[in-house]
C-alpha cells in the first residue's frame, strides 16, 4: 500500500491550486499542498505491481523508500544525494540483474535525459528483467510545460539560491532532450516488444503531465542460452 497516497479531498485541493503550484515550483509539500514531484508519484505508484525497479530514482531513492515503502529498488547512473552503492549502476543499457527480476519497471520524468542513441537498448533491458505480464510505466510531460520548468529551474537556482536543478547538477548531455513525443515514446515501447500501451493523464495537473504503461506479453519467454546479467541480492 502508498503511505502517501493522497485523499480525494487532496486530490480536489491540488487541482485547484495547479497553477499556483506550477509557478512557485514547490520542492517539497508545503501548505496543504503537494509538491509536483509527490503528485507524480502518487499517480504512479498506483499504478505499480509487485516488486519494482525504479530506473533514474534520483535524489534520496524517494519514490521506492516513500511511496512503495521499500518494496522494490531505485537506481540512478550519477551519485545524487542519499543514495548509496546499491543504488548506482555504470551503464543503463545492461542492469545488473536477472531476467525476469522484476513486476514493474519506471521511467519516472527521465526517459528523455537518456541519450537517443542508448533509448531503445534501455527499454529493451527494462523488458529483459521484466516478469511476463509485468509492466512498464513511463511519465513524460507535456512539451511546452516541460520546456518552460526546465528554463524555470534554472532561474530559481540562479537568483533564489535552490538547487531544484537537477540536471543542471549533473549536468545535460547533448543526446539528451527537455521532452519526448508520445510518438516516440509509443514506438520505441514497440520496438523494445511491449504490447497493450495506453496513455493516461495526471488530472490534477491539468492533464499538463502524463504516462504511458506498457506490457511485457504474457506468454514470452527468455532466449534460449540467454546468459543472466545477475541477480537480485
Amino acid at each position: 500500500m502508498n503511505p502517501r497516497r493522497r485523499s480525494r479531498k487532496q486530490r480536489l485541493l491540488d487541482f485547484c491550486t495547479f497553477p499556483i503550484r506550477a509557478l512557485l515550483l514547490f520542492h517539497d509539500d508545503r501548505f496543504g499542498l503537494s509538491s509536483l514531484r509527490t503528485e507524480r508519484f502518487d499517480y504512479v505508484a498506483r499504478e505499480v505491481t509487485g516488486y519494482c525497479l525504479d530506473i533514474g530514482c534520483g535524489r534520496g531513492n524517494r519514490f521506492v523508500t516513500e511511496f512503495l515503502s521499500g518494496h522494490g529498488l531505485g537506481i540512478d547512473v550519477f551519485p545524487y544525494e542519499g543514495l548509496t552503492p546499491e543504488n548506482l549502476v555504470s551503464d543503463l543499457s545492461q542492469l545488473p540483474f536477472g531476467d525476469e527480476s522484476f513486476e514493474t519497471v519506471t521511467f519516472i520524468a527521465c526517459l528523455n535525459h537518456c541519450p537517443r542513441s542508448q533509448r531503445d537498448s534501455e527499454l529493451r533491458e527494462a523488458f529483459r528483467v521484466l516478469k511476463p505480464g509485468g509492466r512498464i510505466i513511463i511519465t513524460m510531460g507535456n512539451w511546452l510545460a516541460e520546456v518552460l520548468v526546465h528554463q524555470l529551474v534554472r532561474l530559481y537556482d540562479k537568483f533564489l539560491g535552490t538547487t531544484l536543478d537537477v540536471d543542471g547538477q549533473r549536468g545535460m548531455h547533448e543526446e539528451e532532450d527537455y521532452f519526448l513525443t508520445d510518438t516516440e515514446i509509443r514506438d520505441r515501447l514497440r520496438v523494445a516488444g511491449f504490447v497493450n500501451i495506453r496513455k493516461k493523464y495526471f488530472a490534477t495537473q491539468w492533464a499538463l503531465n502524463h504516462m504511458f504503461i506498457a506490457q511485457k506479453p504474457v506468454g514470452f519467454t527468455s532466449c534460449p542460452g540467454r546468459t543472466n546479467a545477475g541477480a537480485l541480492g
